[in-house]
């Protein structure tokens, strides 16, 4: 096979399913009224952008996204981002909420929505179905990852991410022989097993699947008819295959061959953290990388605008990104992300900190390591993240210090869309 004109044909036969029906509960408020893929990430984005970022950079434009729980504001932000596809090509961004075509159920698991679209999937007759969560944060070309699964023969290639051993232990992990063959799956192990020859790594599932279509379909069914069954693929399918199906490993690396940049934002922490990565120097996830834009809808505004040049009343950001309609009057951000749309009143001090769209953040203000959801109005003199004890009395804060404020923690209900 050449390497590749062929790519391009499989990119083109090849169906992405993206699983966006989580239900987020451990980002506690952050998905009060929202799914977890359609929380707001890196001062712009959604988070489900990255994952259907990848794919159209990876020339796959075929694409269903399966919806559940608080839909409303994903389903609205897909409409207004990815309607650029053009059906009568090709290409679309397909929604495909739960609608109960076979029963009375909701989707009862990741394995279950797919199970309940069969027709569907079906009636695009793919060559490859490519199953991907809508919740992670990376960027990935799967061009190279379904080209491998066509050259292998496997009936499902997985892909992985080697991980810190003891890291591993909130993840699926793979153990793999010499050549990345799969023999064995293990949901979130105590004792990770380790990658042959690297002791202190092992290889975590990126809830990444390349399947070739009849056999996914025939799993899909057995799993449906297993009464054991969770309808989960990570719990149940993967597993069910380790003794009689070739599943391969597909290692996610970089361009010098290190593990790639991916992350489950699924936790406050991990959210704070992914978000405070981008404030780095030289951070690991480029979004300033011109071949491998990072698509979204963004609203027009003006550009940020830093105002006031006195003692102790000067705009000024620092290892910070600010996003467009923002205005920064006399009031100071360091190691901090600002979505667009924010007004920070003068004598204010934010670090590190994500303060999401639409915050309006009084005078005279201190916050530290906090989120700030969307449109909250935070009153003049208010001081986050120096003392816990004051912080729960208001607020939710979490194990490792970190303040998430809502504007129903500030008593301002909002009768607005998230």
């Amino acid at each position: 096979m050449k390497k590749f004109d062929t790519v391009s044909e499989l990119t083109r036969n090849t169906l992405a399913l993206v699983l966006a029906g989580g239900e987020g509960s451990r980002l506690k408020d952050l998905t009060q009224w929202r799914a977890k893929p359609a929380v707001p990430f890196g001062g712009k984005y959604r988070i489900i952008d990255f994952v259907l970022s990848n794919c159209v950079n990876s020339d796959i434009r075929r694409i269903g996204v399966l919806t559940q729980y608080k839909s409303h504001s994903l389903i609205r932000h897909i409409q207004r981002a990815w309607s650029f596809m053009r059906y009568e090509v090709g290409e679309f961004v397909e929604l495909l909420p739960a609608q109960q075509r076979l029963g009375k159920e909701w989707y009862q698991g990741t394995a279950n929505a797919l199970y309940q679209n069969l027709d569907i999937l079906r009636r695009h007759n793919p060559a490859y179905v490519l199953v991907l969560g809508g919740d992670h944060i990376y960027a990935m070309d799967y061009r190279d990852m379904i080209a491998t699964h066509a050259e292998s023969g496997a009936d499902v290639t997985v892909g992985c991410v080697e991980v810190p051993r003891m890291e591993a232990t909130g993840f699926g992990v793979m153990s793999v022989n010499k050549d990345l063959r799969v023999t064995r799956f293990t949901e979130k192990p105590a004792d990770p097993e380790a990658i042959p020859g690297k002791p202190d790594k092992a290889l975590a599932s990126m809830g990444i699947y390349i399947f070739s279509p009849q056999f996914l379909f025939d799993k899909l069914i057995e799993d449906h008819d297993d009464p054991h069954s969770s309808k989960d693929f990570g719990k149940d399918i993967i597993p069910s295959l380790m003794a009689n199906s070739h599943v391969q490993a597909y290692p996610f690396v970089d361009d010098h061959g290190e593990p790639g940049y991916w992350r489950d934002v699924g936790t406050l922490a991990s959210y704070w953290n992914a978000n405070m990565d981008l404030c780095s120097i030289t951070p690991e996830l480029n979004l300033y990388n011109e071949n491998w834009p990072i698509w979204t809808y963004q609203a027009q505004m003006p550009p940020a605008k830093f105002a006031f040049d006195d003692e102790g009343r000067r705009g000024a950001a620092i290892d910070s990104m600010v996003s467009a309609g923002c205005i920064l009057s006399g009031s100071r951000v360091k190691r901090s992300v600002v979505f667009s749309g924010c007004f920070l009143h003068s004598y204010s001090f934010i670090k590190d900190s994500v303060i999401l769209p639409h915050v309006d953040i009084g005078r005279d203000c201190r916050i530290t390591k906090a989120i700030i959801d969307k449109s909250c109005v935070i009153p003049p003199g208010t001081v986050i993240g120096e003392d816990r004890a004051e912080d729960e009395k208001r607020f939710y804060v979490d194990e490792n210090g970190i303040v998430l404020v809502t504007p129903d923690m500030l008593g301002q209900h909002l009768h607005m869309v998230r």
